[in-house]
């Protein structure tokens, strides 16, 4: 068996335990595993590939969400439109970049990442709040520029971006934390299918190893919710474990990165 087609699906597995343990932000690790470990080149194909199957993993975890009604699908469709439109500003603009400077890049968001994780975000908000032709005015102005903006970012990155997607639908629609997560998994889908759908027409996704990461992150994630369950009393001390691995990862990105292009 080829060494990339096992280590891609135990990659995935990380990053689905790491979904399931502490319920976001794994896939931060997704790039650096495809690049490091499964050993993918360029890095512009580790990106893409990252991309595709951090937008299908979403779509799978949106299912349950919708259907126990914590989705604000109006809210979610105004940011998700706006915000496609900037992932495929930002992948396209992502295509162009040398991938070294891309990795640095890459690191140092994971640092900002790492740092923002160390702090819980608060909850609260209106849990009827929706979007309708009463509310219209005051949402869309917010909505519309904070999702593209977001997607520029997910799009360059190739990330989910679940962790500026959700603080942003709670800036601009004041929604409570549960409903801000599941209505986040909409963007993160289409952001990832957006920035993937690029880089596609460029021939710049492996989809053989994106099918094998998304196995072993279904499998990690059902591994992870289980253990979380279990766990459930330090979900803080896990989300601080986490948060130091990802600021150690990116140290050691940018780290290397800038010793490549020095």
């Amino acid at each position: 068996m080829d060494l990339a087609a096992l280590l891609a699906p135990l990659s995935g597995a990380l990053v689905g335990l790491v979904l399931g343990l502490i319920g976001g932000g794994g896939s931060i690790l997704a790039v650096p595993l495809l690049v490091y470990v499964v050993g993918v080149t360029p890095t512009h194909v580790a990106l893409g590939t990252s991309a595709l199957a951090v937008a299908l993993t979403a779509l799978v975890n949106l299912i349950p969400h919708a259907r126990a009604g914590r989705v604000k699908w109006q809210c979610a469709l105004v940011f998700t439109v706006s915000g496609m439109i900037g992932a495929w500003a930002g992948s396209s603009v992502a295509k162009v970049v040398d991938g070294q400077q891309l990795l640095v890049l890459f690191g140092l968001l994971m640092l900002v990442i790492g740092g923002t994780m160390l702090f819980g975000r608060a909850g609260g908000g209106n849990a009827e709040i929706r979007l309708s032709s009463a509310t219209a005015s005051r949402l869309l102005p917010r909505l519309i520029p904070i999702g593209f903006g977001v997607g520029v970012l997910s799009g360059f990155f190739s990330i989910g971006g679940g962790f500026l997607i959700v603080p942003g639908l709670m800036l601009a629609t004041g929604m409570p934390l549960a409903f801000a997560g599941a209505t986040s998994l909409v963007a993160v889908f289409a952001f990832g299918a957006t920035t993937a759908t690029n880089y596609a027409i460029s021939g710049l996704v492996d989809w053989q190893l994106a099918a094998l990461f998304i196995l072993g992150g279904a499998i990690g994630g059902g591994i992870g919710v289980f253990v979380g369950r279990w766990m459930s009393g330090h979900k803080n001390a896990l989300r601080y474990v986490f948060s130091a691995v990802v600021i150690s990862v990116g140290i050691w990105i940018v780290w290397r990165g800038l010793g490549a292009l020095m």
